[in-house]
């Protein structure tokens, strides 16, 4: 088992603190000055409230707080600071925040003002309901103008907006307990973060209808407040205790397992012209070939690519970012007569209009772009014969959005990233949840389409929302960054292998959850957990994936989905933790083998459990 933050998260930084307030049979936890995880007699009732600030690129303007005091009591807490947010700019937006909390009632309040035009995308609360046990469930919304509407939550992923102008949602939160949210201070609406992969919904504040970035004008104060009242009856259960061992239900299907691909980026092709060894290694079927004329890629990218693909003896997929600048019919033979000249052989081709990778959120613009029937037509004039894919370079988000006509298609593909929103530890594993509702909505779009994902890694390629990703050289967890320091460490590893065991039941044809080198990739650079030019430990994740390509999944179900994860075959079991708390996990019959899968892969002693610690993975042969 490994206890050393850095082997765990590839970074010595620590999260903040968390610190419990507990009210009777209320709690919660505050963490860096915002909630999280409120719980009412053991039930989760909310996943989140915090008061959160983003720059024009929506990436996140940390708080700086000082002047912290907590009063903790058995039946009450009280909790104030005051918060700075810093814009990219230097303007300073101020609050005073208050949080207090009774044996049935939450308050989080805020009233703030800037010393100087603070210009931002949003400013205010954003209110987290869980998915699990809360999706297709009725739900009342009070709205501003004193109606009311008796809703349910939505079950498929909503593109827009599910409800807007909310002033107070009432839910069940379990058997005899519900709960009313009420939001003051301004116009909030509900988006479905299960678009992104995280595992809520977000009502926020600020309708995305009206235009963003825009400027909070200079000492002009505002005051926000989210209220939470708790009503349950005298009979209602508390949840269940977590502590008892995960029990695993395995069951035989007849989907199998998919191919494995690898990304190749052009501005790592040194780094991967060293490291083709670790194609054979993990297993990887396929080579996901970037391309995008209007990033300067050309006729070297395409060699470099043709060079590995020649080594590793591998099929290739090239992800075409079209420029739709000139006709279409010039660009793809263009495109295709670099491609002949790279001596480059394609087993399929992912087309995808450069201005499809940004985001159109709702009320905004569409940007000008070619029918799809017209891309997709062009490119097949232009590789006759060629496996044709289409969707999103980007994000689920943007597929829901602008749905791609399946039948000019072969497979339909999109990408998922885990830190759109939220960074820390917890919120990355929670979206598993969401990513099995988003596989499920994919499929509800397009039927048997064969579907491809990736590369999605937790760290984020490009992106949808702003101008660019967020540098992070201190190596923090940040949303929206370019480089996660987990993905290198024994978190990545867990992520990835949770990953492939949420997608895996819809039956993927290729499944891609790294590069080859690089940041994204699966080779290790210097000062990591693993020795420099070695595999991080997610490929030997990947590496076990790559050799069960082709096989028949065992669908593994858990106790504790929260907690641990897997999938299987037949005789053979993988398991993730995706926690950091070591977890028993009772196998059901004596192992014949166990092997841990960390940065040195490691055998230990078969039993008929195996306890797994924080962000442990293990293959298990029966």
């Amino acid at each position: 088992m490994i206890d050393d933050g850095f082997q765990l998260y590839g970074t010595r930084e620590r999260e903040p603190e968390i610190r419990v307030l507990q009210a009777g049979p209320l709690e919660v936890a505050l963490q860096d000055g915002n909630l999280r995880t409120l719980r009412y007699r053991g039930h989760e009732v909310l996943r989140g409230i915090s008061f959160l600030v983003r720059d024009r690129d929506w990436g996140t303007c940390a708080a700086d707080i000082s002047d912290l005091t907590v009063e903790a009591g058995a039946e009450r807490f009280w909790v104030g600071y005051h918060a700075r947010f810093t814009a990219p700019d230097g303007a300073n937006l101020d609050c005073t925040i208050v949080i207090s909390g009774t044996s049935d009632s939450l308050s989080f309040a805020a009233d703030c003002v800037s010393d100087d035009d603070f210009e931002t995308a949003r400013a205010g609360f954003a209110v987290l309901h869980p998915v699990n046990g809360v999706a297709g469930q009725p739900v009342e919304v009070r709205h501003g103008d004193g109606s009311v509407e008796q809703a349910r939550w939505p079950a498929s992923i909503e593109p827009w907006q599910p409800f807007k102008d909310i002033a107070m949602l009432i839910h069940r939160v379990a058997p005899g307990i519900a709960a009313a949210t009420a939001f003051e201070g301004d116009v909030f609406e509900m988006e479905d973060q299960r678009n992104w992969t995280d595992g809520s919904y977000k009502t926020y504040v600020r309708p995305l209808a009206l235009p963003w970035p825009y400027r909070i004008a200079k000492g002009e104060p505002f005051s926000q407040r989210i209220a939470v009242t708790m009503v349950a009856a005298d009979a209602a259960k508390p949840a269940g205790d977590a502590t008892d061992a995960v029990t695993l239900r395995i069951t035989p299907t007849s989907t199998g397992l998919p191919e494995i691909g690898v990304g190749l980026r052009p501005e790592c092709l040194a780094e991967e012209r060293a490291a083709p060894d670790a194609l054979a290694a993990v297993g990887a079927g396929q080579l996901i070939a970037h391309f995008d004329p209007v990033a300067g890629h050309g006729l070297s990218a395409l060699e470099g690519y043709a060079e590995l693909a020649a080594k590793s003896g591998l099929k290739v997929t090239l992800e075409l970012a079209v420029p739709c600048r000139r006709p279409l019919d010039e660009e793809f033979s263009e495109i295709a007569a670099l491609v002949e000249q790279a001596g480059l052989v394609l087993d399929s081709l992912f087309v995808c209009p450069s201005v499809d990778r940004q985001s159109t959120p709702p009320g905004s613009q569409w940007p000008e772009c070619p029918p799809l029937e017209d891309v997709y037509a062009a490119a097949r004039a232009a590789f006759p014969g060629m496996r044709l894919g289409g969707g999103m370079m980007s994000y689920f988000t943007e597929l829901n959005r602008k749905r791609v006509p399946g039948e000019f298609i072969d497979y339909v593909s999109h990408c998922t990233n885990p830190i759109v929103h939220a960074a820390d530890d917890l919120s990355v594993m929670q979206t598993f949840e969401a990513l099995r509702h988003v596989t499920a909505s994919t499929r509800a779009i397009y039927s048997n389409k064969p579907y491809r994902i990736g590369p999605s890694t937790i760290a984020m390629r490009q992106n949808p929302y702003g101008s660019t990703t967020k540098d992070n050289p201190r190596l923090g967890r940040i949303p929206m960054a370019n480089v996660d320091p987990r993905h290198n460490g024994q978190f990545g590893a867990a992520w990835t292998l949770a990953y492939a065991a949420t997608v895996a039941p819809v039956g993927l044809e290729v499944l891609t959850l790294s590069t080859l080198a690089g940041s994204f990739g699966l080779v290790a650079g210097p000062g990591e957990p693993a020795a420099e030019g070695a595999l991080r430990p997610l490929a030997h994740v990947i590496a076990r994936l790559g050799a069960l390509s082709g096989e028949a999944l065992h669908v593994v179900e858990t106790s504790r989905p929260d907690a641990v994860l897997g999938l299987g075959v037949s005789g053979r079991v993988l398991l993730a933790n995706i926690t950091a708390e070591t977890q028993r996990v009772s196998l059901g019959a004596k192992a014949q083998s166990i092997t841990l899968l960390s940065v040195t892969p490691r055998d230990i002693p078969a039993a008929d459990s195996v306890e797994l610690g924080a962000y442990d993975c293990a293959e298990i042969v029966f």
